[in-house]
């Protein structure tokens, strides 16, 4: 699913809330979940999951097209732990 559909989703099931109510919404959902991991903390909802941040250490790549090594700086990725909900209805 991708952010329109979702939005057309949340329309189609609140007809009292215009699209653009339910955009600024979805806009504002995303935007504070962003802001809360970039700030180095941690989302969760329960039964669906968690979002968080995980460190990754500096490390020698090597660039595909020359072969040549390259230094990776260090530096924190996204990670998203889902809920035991999520775990049980993906594997019923």
């Amino acid at each position: 699913m991708i952010r329109s559909e979702l939005v057309k989703k949340l329309e189609a099931e609140n007809p009292g809330m215009t699209g653009d109510e339910i955009e600024r919404i979805v806009d504002l959902f995303f935007s504070q979940v962003s802001q809360r991991l970039a700030d180095g903390g941690r989302v969760e909802i329960r039964g669906f999951g968690a979002f968080s941040t995980r460190s990754r250490n500096p490390r020698k790549g090597r660039n595909p097209r020359t072969g040549t090594a390259v230094d990776v700086p260090a530096k924190r990725v996204p990670y998203f732990k889902p809920g035991k909900e999520i775990r049980e209805r993906l594997n019923k």
